[in-house]
């Protein structure tokens, strides 16, 4: 009989279909530490919520595990690397708390536009201030939401039921598949100066920290809310404080917090124009049970019928390749990460050619780690090999697999091309050696990079003292470079830099390198 332990609190609903099921079940919330690490070689489930710990030293005591499952998306308490070198499925429930999020998110707005909170404590303090507390409809304003996945498009749907007019930004939704959910796409510059109000449901990483930030904010509307239910950092707290201040910025909702719990004594979360909630967006009754139900019939599906659901490590989709594969696997993955970060514009068309016949024959695989590591830098929301397909589908980005022998320099080479409204862009990676992941082209340019840490991508004019003064800038703020790899095509035409350093380059510096003259691109790429 296999044996599940839930060290974390989840609905009830959970014990009851895997005991229905005929597995036994402890529900155990207390463990200390040391109880946990004595106990957990006996089970062959874990289900987790984000209490529970599952680090390398648990992992490591694991002797009949089979799979770990986070009842939520999030899995930032479980050692992935750790698990999948162990052999342990971990599975997440991906869109477990969408409707809750999406209507916490309504809910913030109104209490936003209507004092509410506000109001309410003055009520409390014994006040009767009608005048003080007038608020504004959400009727004909301009409401921009920022990423356009399963939250945000639920917060479109019933943002338009108040009569708003939404418009939005995402890099991944075609103008086709926004119009269905009747949001108007425009760039991010031009949603600055004409959202009243805006709400981010973008992922946080290299691209969205900091997104809305003291420049951000004085092109922004003068009056603008603000709404973060997604992740702590995406809006600079620091300058929205002095935004408020200045009156730039007439209100903020916050349910997420750079650091989590948050310093109390920030100005931010004190000022009369703010609404502060704890990090409340999936905290429904109706959420954690559908997340408890889910995962549970996940386990129970895996464990009578072998079927994987909401994997989120790779060992369910490589334990039958051999070592070789394994690493294009990963490289592959790594090229979608890459890209992800390269690709400004909204995608339509994806090609994967594969060149030697000792990968074709794992081509939808390939693929498929190509996606997942290219959604999960682009969604807010877990993306994982099983519903990475069904993202592209729904934001109507299709995918197709060429194979092909023809390249002769290198046996085996993985090529991504990239369709998007107004380029083509073409990444490719191989190994060398045995487990040497490279870039060895990117469009025209030939170059070589592991595709790992900090890196600096920009296309220059192919002249004397161009590295020369990036280097300045970098040196100035005590960046080291760690390597470098040149790609041109004729002497004096343009020609590609990528710079791998030890640290991350910020937006200033990123701000410097761009005003040099002949720069053309500039992207900075964290994998």
């Amino acid at each position: 009989m296999k044996k599940i332990l839930i060290s974390d609190s989840v609905n009830q609903r959970s014990i009851e279909i895997l005991e229905s099921a005929g597995y036994s079940v402890t529900y155990k919330t207390d463990f200390t530490r040391a109880e946990l690490l004595n106990a957990i070689d006996d089970y062959h489930a874990l289900i987790v919520r984000s209490a529970t710990k599952v680090d390398n030293e648990l992992i490591s005591r694991m002797k009949s595990m089979e799979v770990i499952g986070r009842a939520g998306a999030g899995v930032d308490n479980i050692d992935l690397a750790a698990a999948s070198k162990k052999g342990i499925l971990v599975m997440n429930t991906p869109g477990g708390n969408t409707i809750s999020t999406a209507e916490h998110t309504m809910a913030m707005m109104l209490s936003l536009c209507r004092n509410i909170s506000q109001a309410n404590q003055s009520i409390l303090q014994g006040n009767w201030d009608r005048k003080k507390f007038s608020g504004t409809e959400l009727r004909g304003k301009t409401f921009a939401i920022l990423g356009l996945g399963k939250i945000g498009k639920e917060v479109a749907k019933r943002s338009k039921a108040f009569g708003m007019n939404l418009i939005g930004y995402d890099p991944l939704i075609s103008e086709e598949a926004a119009n269905e959910i009747g949001v108007k796409l425009y760039n991010l510059d031009e949603i600055w100066k004409l959202a009243d109000i805006i709400s981010v449901h973008v992922p946080l990483n290299s691209e969205t920290k900091n997104l809305i930030n003291r420049d951000v904010l004085l092109r922004c509307k003068k009056g603008v809310k603000l709404i973060n239910c997604a992740r702590g950092g995406i809006i600079n707290e620091h300058d929205l404080f002095e935004a408020l201040e200045n009156e730039i910025v007439s209100g903020a909702a916050l349910d997420v917090y750079e650091t989590e719990p948050p310093d109390f004594s920030n100005p931010v979360l004190n000022h009369p124009k703010v609404v502060c909630t704890p990090h409340l967006g999936a905290s429904t009754e109706e959420a954690q049970e559908l997340v408890a139900i889910q995962i549970a019939e996940q386990i129970v599906d895996y464990f009578s019928s072998g079927r994987i659901s909401g994997a989120v490590n790779l060992s369910a989709f490589t334990e039958e390749l051999t070592d070789d594969i394994k690493m294009f696997f990963t490289l592959s993955e790594k090229l979608g990460i890459f890209s992800a970060q390269l690709l400004s514009e909204r995608l339509k068309q994806i090609t994967i050619e594969l060149n030697g016949e000792s990968l074709h024959k794992f081509s939808k695989e390939l693929s498929l780690a190509f996606s997942r590591g290219f959604l999960s830098r682009k969604m807010n929301e877990a993306v994982n090999y099983v519903n990475a397909p069904l993202i592209l589908k729904e934001h109507k980005i299709s995918l197709s697999e060429k194979l092909s022998s023809e390249d002769s320099t290198f046996r085996n080479l993985v090529t991504v091309e990239m369709i998007t409204e107004n380029e083509i862009k073409k990444i490719s990676g191989t190994v060398f050696g045995k487990n040497e992941l490279r870039i060895v082209r990117i469009n025209e340019y030939l170059v070589e990079i592991k595709p790992e840490g900090n890196l600096l991508v920009y296309k220059n004019i192919d002249k004397p003292g161009m590295l020369a003064s990036v280097g300045k800038i970098l040196a100035e703020k005590n960046i080291n470079i760690a390597g470098l790899s040149l790609g041109r095509i004729t002497q004096g035409k343009d020609a590609l830099t990528i710079i791998s350093t030890d640290d991350v380059i910020g937006s200033e510096e990123l701000k410097k390198i761009k005003e040099l003259g002949g720069i053309k691109e500039i992207s900075f790429i964290q994998i």
